[in-house]
């Protein structure tokens, strides 16, 4: 069975009119809820400032309860500091209160033993009403459970992506992006009740799942809707602007609600309205010509072509014959078909690769803006803002540039410039923070330039299946990146030079992918093209290898 030339068949809409702007609007509006949920913790999970809690009830002087915290020397910043996790024994304390001894002047107080936090923290409300830390005490012994929060959502939009790819390729673009949605919704109102830190995470856990799928089935929608023309500024300045636009209602959000639960409340708002958005998203005709549903995509087609005011041709797909059967004959993929063959087992590893490293740069210098000098508002709505000219940057080189040297361009100003950081001196913070600032801009263009980079390899029936599987690879790197942070504790430049020199490497190895600039999108396996450099050694390896691919392929259809 011959697929026809989908984009030739419906040249007729015209690339820009009413149907394709009402798909364009209302796709990037369905985004939005994702640029506040997936980073929401840069807020929910920031450490305020904080120090063992004294009891009110504990008889002892003023001078005394000044004294029971001890300071400690910061090798980070050079200077003294209250501990975080200690205190002066409080028997000892209230035994020379009691006595009438003044500290340092009738006892030297570093003498005293120490003991831990018996009696829990107090926390520093200037910044925040409360965040999951100082609401469950994970500090101290338990600062692990911190990151371990993030890794828990981001492992969450790693099964998502597992299983929303292959949902989606199987029950269509549309069914797959609303019941996400409503997922990551409803867990998200859930979310606001949560009794415990074990049952936070759980629900997080699912937000997660939900946050990633509809992310890629809107995004994929698009590109199988929109035409050529469009897909580029689709994918940049529609779906990861808003995306940003998103991300950067977060801080301005935050700023007025400092309080976890009520900032979780507000999120859930934006998605209830998005779930309305199913009585005017249509499904993609593409995928259901892929599944042998003819009449179905031309029934979407023809109302697009009242919309826009265009005659409709009477047979849209005139190349497909048997239409009863057709849907019967065409086989269901899985994520198995991405390593079948060593050409497209090539593409897979690759942009597995670069995914992952695109992925941990992104995700940690996104949420590591609470550690930057400065205010933590203003940092993360500049990190959100920079998205913005990162965004019509790789517009322009897409429209221009090969697929490939976007992306190794994009990959290394991101890594470069993050190497440079470790060199600057720790009191020049703002030099620092402009570093850091052109390391998110350069990946952030990297992050937009690879989501249609790996849709225009991969053909209609395994698409979204192969965007689930690199999303999947790519939250590998985010579940790694609060761990890339927590090494900072060690030595402050460590997360950038790890993150660095993965990227760097990552953008070498994205110039052995295939380009796609100017190609149209591959329908079938067969139509994909090869690695750099792969076509040599397959004709040299077995002439056999050639015709097993085009057995494979015959089995497809």
């Amino acid at each position: 069975m011959n697929f026809p030339d989908y984009d030739d068949s419906t040249a007729f809409l015209g690339d820009w009119g009413p149907f394709q702007k009402t798909v364009f609007f209302l796709l990037c509006l369905s985004i939005i809820p994702n640029g506040f949920t997936g980073l929401s913790m840069v807020f929910m999970g920031d450490t305020p400032a904080h120090r063992c809690l004294i009891p009110a009830a504990l008889n002892i002087t003023d001078e005394w309860r000044n004294a029971t915290i001890p300071l400690e020397e910061d090798e980070q910043n050079r200077d003294s500091r209250f501990s975080k996790c200690s205190r002066h024994r409080i028997d000892v304390v209230k035994n020379y209160s009691d006595r009438g001894l003044l500290p340092w002047v009738d006892v030297n107080v570093s003498d005293i033993p120490r003991e831990g936090c018996l009696d829990g923290w107090e926390y520093d409300t200037g910044t925040y009403i409360s965040t999951i830390v100082s609401e469950w005490d994970l500090v101290c012994s338990d600062d692990w459970r911190a990151p371990l929060t993030s890794s828990l959502f981001f492992c969450g939009v790693l099964t998502g992506s597992v299983m929303s790819g292959q949902m989606s390729d199987r029950f269509g673009r549309k069914k797959v992006l609303f019941v996400t949605m409503g997922i990551q919704t409803v867990f998200t109102f859930i979310q606001v009740f949560s009794p415990s830190w074990q049952i936070f995470c759980l629900l997080f856990f699912i937000v997660g799942m939900g946050q990633i799928s509809n992310y890629v089935a809107a995004f994929v929608l698009g590109m199988e809707i929109l035409s050529p023309s469009i897909r580029d500024i689709y994918s940049t300045l529609g779906v990861c602007l808003f995306f940003s636009i998103g991300y950067m209602m977060l801080p301005l959000a935050a700023y007025f609600l400092r309080d976890w639960r009520m900032l979780l409340l507000a999120f859930t708002v934006p998605g209830f309205f998005c779930m309305l958005l199913w009585w005017f998203i249509p499904e993609s005709p593409r995928w259901l010509l892929s599944q042998g549903r003819v009449d179905e995509a031309e029934a979407i087609l023809r109302k697009a072509g009242q919309m826009n005011g265009v005659k409709v041709p009477d047979v849209i797909f005139p190349l497909t014959q048997t239409r009863e059967t057709a849907g019967r004959l065409l086989r269901t993929y899985s994520l198995c078909d991405l390593v079948k063959s060593c050409n497209i087992c090539c593409i897979t590893v690759l942009l597995c690769l670069v995914w992952s490293a695109i992925s941990v740069g992104y995700c940690a210098l996104s949420l590591n803006t609470s550690s930057l000098h400065g205010n933590i508002y203003l940092n993360c709505l500049l990190s959100a803002a920079v998205e913005v000219p990162a965004l019509i940057m790789a517009w322009l080189m897409l429209r221009h540039w090969p697929r490939r040297l976007c992306l190794s361009s994009t990959l290394s100003l991101g890594g470069l410039v993050l190497l440079f950081i470790h060199l600057i001196p720790q009191h020049m913070n703002y030099v620092a923070f402009s570093l850091v600032m052109l390391g998110k801009f350069g990946l952030s263009a990297a992050f937009s330039i690879i989501y249609p980079a790996t849709a225009e390899l991969y053909p209609t029936v395994l698409r979204n299946t192969a965007l689930g599987a690199c999303s999947m690879a790519s939250r590998v790197g985010s579940i790694s990146a609060p761990y890339f942070l927590y090494l900072g504790g060690y030595y402050r430049s460590l997360p950038y030079i790890l993150i660095g020199s993965v990227n760097i490497l990552s953008g070498l190895l994205s110039l052995l992918l295939p380009e796609s600039l100017g190609s149209p999108l591959p329908e079938t396996i067969s139509h994909m093209q090869t690695v750099s450099g792969f076509r040599k050694r397959y004709s040299s390896n077995s002439p056999t290898d050639r015709k097993s691919d085009e057995e494979h392929e015959s089995e497809h259809l």
